[in-house]
């Protein structure tokens, strides 16, 4: 069964998602199905999403979930994990990897704040390791003013990721623009409607090739 399949005939707690993110959830996420793998999700509301992400990574998953709000911590379920606190505060955050260690994907469903979402990103991408997935949705909150966004308003984290699309290509810049983590250590960059998810790696070989010149310094 897909995730919106089992997400469109879910019978238990509440979970609210735009129907266009369950392609970008399964086109990131499936190859981290039925692994021993650390997910964090960045808000928890009524825990619906605690139930969907469990039963979508498998019995091998921790699946751990943040929030501001206490009542969240009932919300736990076998497998996965309610952590109390702000995603903005790198106290409480470092706290998490002290407890669970560095997530290999993080979903940011949390405050929608543009300076929140921002915070979280710089706090936790940097840490994590080759291969992991950071998705942020709901950016469509990026154009919106009771979340501190705007079209065009220059710190908004839909405006920061255009600025690391010309990262990602900072080495073809001829030294105008600087490399960084996000030229070093990101493969893609996807971007959706509502939806930003960077894919990392080891950015260590990028050179162009010529079909001729390798057979003739591959031959023998």
């Amino acid at each position: 069964m897909s995730l919106w399949q089992d997400f469109i005939t879910h019978k238990g707690r509440q979970a609210s998602k735009w129907s266009h993110y369950f392609n970008a959830y399964e086109r990131h996420f499936a190859s981290w199905k039925d692994k021993s793998i650390t997910f964090l999700e960045i808000g928890t509301a009524q825990g619906g999403s605690l139930q969907m992400w469990r039963g979508f990574f498998g019995p091998k998953s921790k699946i751990i979930s943040i929030d501001i709000m206490p009542q969240c911590r009932d919300l736990e379920l076998p497998g996965t994990f309610v952590r109390i606190g702000d995603q903005s505060d790198p106290a409480f955050l470092q706290s998490l990897i002290d407890e669970f260690g560095i997530p290999d994907i993080i979903l940011d469903d949390g405050s929608h704040q543009q300076h929140h979402i921002k915070a979280t990103f710089n706090f936790f991408y940097p840490k994590m390791h080759k291969n992991a997935v950071y998705m942020v949705e709901d950016l469509h909150t990026s154009y919106w003013p009771e979340y501190n966004g705007d079209l065009k308003k220059p710190d908004t984290f839909m405006e920061f990721t255009k600025e690391c699309l010309d990262k990602l290509n900072a080495r073809h810049t001829r030294g105008k623009l600087a490399e960084d983590y996000i030229s070093k250590e990101t493969v893609s960059i996807s971007v959706y409607d509502s939806i930003v998810c960077f894919e990392k790696g080891d950015v260590w070989w990028v050179e162009p090739l010529n079909t001729m010149l390798l057979k003739y310094n591959t031959a023998p």
